[in-house]
């Protein structure tokens, strides 16, 4: 497979989508969010609190204190898109944060981030 094959097939190929956290392992408060990649929120996450640029205040507060061995960035769980094309995962990736949200906040699980706004 050459380049420009690989490229296409990385576009083209379905990425994992669903609710994400970072949980702070020491104060056990989590920022909670969903994606439809995954794997690149997580990395993205992870990149601007290392480059102190977090849009949660809170949270980038934390990491400077605490540093990054004190958080886990994790995948709660996954959302299998139906095979319809012009599927819009948005609503079920709501619902699902909301599922969380509430499994969360019944453990006791204090957030950095408020639910989102529909």
């Amino acid at each position: 497979m050459n380049r420009k094959e690989a490229i296409r097939a990385y576009k083209e190929a379905r990425r994992p989508m669903g609710v994400y956290q970072v949980r702070n392992t020491v104060s056990g408060k989590v920022y909670l969010g969903t994606s439809v990649d995954l794997p690149s929120i997580l990395n993205r996450e992870r990149a601007q609190l290392r480059l102190g640029a977090h849009r949660d205040r809170r949270l980038q507060a934390d990491w400077k204190a605490l540093g990054d061995g004190a958080f886990a960035f994790e995948v709660l769980d996954t959302l299998e898109p139906p095979e319809d094309p012009g599927y819009d995962p948005a609503d079920d990736l709501r619902t699902l944060e909301d599922l969380w949200r509430g499994k969360l906040a019944a453990a006791g699980t204090e957030a950095y981030n408020p639910p989102r706004r529909r």
